[in-house]
């Protein structure tokens, strides 16, 4: 039920609240808000074909004892699919 409303929320014309509304509405626990800018570039890098760009994470969040994460590591973890343009390209 989630993905399904992960992808009409990608539908929305606000990119902010459509993420806004998936990070706490659709994990458990919910994913905190601080996370939205870190979720907006990677969607960005994949969307460009840069799935292994480096995102950096915010202040006080580690990835693997690190403080960034690759763009693809950022949309599957946080089900962000349904803002991807084309997952054929997955790489």
């Amino acid at each position: 039920m989630g993905a399904l409303q992960a992808s009409e929320m990608a539908e929305w014309a606000d990119l902010d609240s459509a993420l806004t509304w998936h990070l706490r509405a659709n994990h458990f626990p919910p994913v905190p808000v601080y996370m939205l800018e870190p979720c907006k570039q990677a969607i960005e890098a994949c969307n460009e074909g840069e799935w292994r760009r480096s995102i950096d994470l915010p202040e006080g969040v580690s990835f693997r004892g690190g403080d960034t994460a690759t763009a693809s590591e950022i949309v599957e973890g946080l089900h962000l699919f349904p803002w991807i343009n084309d997952e054929d390209e997955w790489d």
